[in-house]
């Protein structure tokens, strides 16, 4: 049986966020400007938890997602994900840490184009890795919208 596909979306301080998934996970947390789903039906309802939680982040009252996730990407993206899931909130790490603790320390541009196909952004905090020489390096978002949510975890965290 094919799960079926919702979306909705919200305001948030960094603009108009999409949400997309199913009645058990979320796929998708897309930044504007973002295309509107072919396959997904407009419903608040299955998604109501995350976009709760992700207003609970912004407010500065969340620091751990617990949202079921379903991430659809090869098993090298996948385990990227998971490495930058890993992560500690208000911390950032390099392409080269996540590529380490991957065991894959050579991958690191590969890191780096799966970073950059994460589907589940701000969740999964593909947010919070930079550059070698602690540079903000590019973020799918843009990097207004990155140093925007570092910032936020770096106010949270001295709360």
């Amino acid at each position: 049986m094919k799960l079926k596909n919702y979306f909705t979306e919200f305001a948030s301080p960094i603009g108009t966020l999409q949400l997309r998934g199913t009645d058990s996970s979320l796929t998708g947390v897309f930044m504007e400007p973002h295309t509107q789903p072919r396959d997904a039906v407009r419903d608040d309802a299955p998604l109501r938890d995350a976009r709760l939680q992700l207003e609970e982040y912004f407010a500065g009252e969340r620091c751990e997602f617990s949202v079921a996730l379903d991430a659809m990407g090869t098993e090298f993206q996948r385990r990227v994900w998971e490495a930058l899931r890993a992560i500690p909130f208000g911390e950032t790490v390099s392409y080269g840490d996540i590529a380490r603790r991957i065991g894959n320390p050579r991958a690191v541009r590969a890191v780096g184009l799966a970073n950059g196909r994460n589907p589940i952004a701000i969740i999964v905090p593909c947010h919070r890795v930079i550059g070698a020489n602690g540079s903000l390096t590019g973020y799918g978002g843009g990097l207004e919208r990155k140093r925007f949510l570092l910032a936020l975890e770096k106010c949270a965290m001295e709360k």
